[in-house]
C-alpha cells in the first residue's frame, strides 16, 4: 500500500508514535514521516507509506506554518514548559509595542543554534539522546528564514504567535531568542503546526479516526 496521509498529531506522544500506529492499522511494513513533532506539539504530522516514502525530500523542505504561546519570565533546560526550570525573572517591564519591536528583529534571514531537544546528530547520535544524559554539545548556527511572525494575542505572561518559517527553524529556540532579547527570558508552552507547504490544518485528521478512506495515492 502506497500513499500519504496528513494527520493531526495530538499532544502527548512522538512522531514515531504515530509511524507505529499507521504501521499497524494498515499493515504496512515501510512507513515513514516528514518533519518530526516532538510529545508537546500538536498538528499538521505527514505520513508516507511505501513507495511514497521515496519523496521524504520533497515533503521535508517545505516551509512550515505554527501557532504558539511563549511564556514569558521563565526559562527552562528544554525551552518548552515541560523542562526543569533553571531562571525566573520579572516581566511586568514588558509591553505590547516592546514585543512587536522584538519581533520585527526575527524576520527575515536569521542564524539560530539548534537546541539540545533536536533530532540533529553530533558524531552520530542524536542530540536529544545526549541531553537526556545530561550532556551539552557545541552546536553551529544555521541560517533559516522567518517569513512572517505575528502576535495575534498578548496576556501578560503569555503571548500568542503565528509564524511562517523555512525548514530547519525551531520555534522552542525562537522563543528563547524573543524572550531573552525582552530581557525576562521565556518558554515554549503550546505549539501547533498549522501549515506544512500545501497542507493545512483544516484536512488533517485526527490519528483516532483514520483509516483507508484517508489514505492519498502518489
Amino acid at each position: 500500500m502506497d500513499g500519504i496521509l496528513v494527520i493531526d498529531k495530538p499532544q502527548g506522544i512522538t512522531s514515531h508514535d504515530c509511524v507505529k500506529k499507521i504501521r499497524k492499522i494498515f499493515g504496512v511494513k515501510k512507513v515513514g514521516h516528514a518533519g518530526t513533532l516532538d510529545p508537546l506539539a500538536t498538528g499538521i504530522l505527514v505520513v508516507l507509506l511505501g513507495k511514497a516514502t521515496r519523496k521524504f525530500l520533497d515533503f521535508s523542505g517545505f516551509d512550515k506554518e505554527y501557532e504558539a504561546t511563549l511564556t514569558l519570565g521563565i526559562t527552562t533546560d528544554t525551552g518548552d514548559i515541560q523542562g526543569k526550570i533553571i531562571k525566573t525573572l520579572p516581566f511586568d517591564h514588558v509591553r505590547r509595542e516592546n514585543v512587536l519591536q522584538a519581533f520585527n528583529n526575527f524576520v527575515g534571514v536569521i542564524e539560530q543554534i539548534p537546541p539540545m531537544v533536536s533530532a540533529l546528530k553530533y558524531h552520530g547520535e542524536k542530540l536529544y539522546q545526549l541531553a537526556r544524559r545530561g550532556i551539552v554539545v557545541e552546536r553551529r548556527p544555521r541560517k533559516i528564514c522567518i517569513h512572517s511572525l505575528t502576535l495575534t494575542e498578548y496576556v501578560p505572561p503569555e503571548l500568542n504567535f503565528k509564524v511562517k518559517c523555512s525548514k530547519g527553524t525551531y520555534i522552542r529556540t525562537l522563543a528563547e531568542d524573543i524572550g531573552t532579547m525582552l530581557g525576562c527570558g521565556g518558554c515554549i508552552s503550546s505549539i501547533r503546526r498549522i501549515g506544512l507547504g500545501p497542507f493545512k490544518i483544516e484536512e488533517a485528521i485526527k490519528l483516532e479516526e483514520i483509516n483507508a478512506s484517508h489514505l492519498r495515492h502518489q
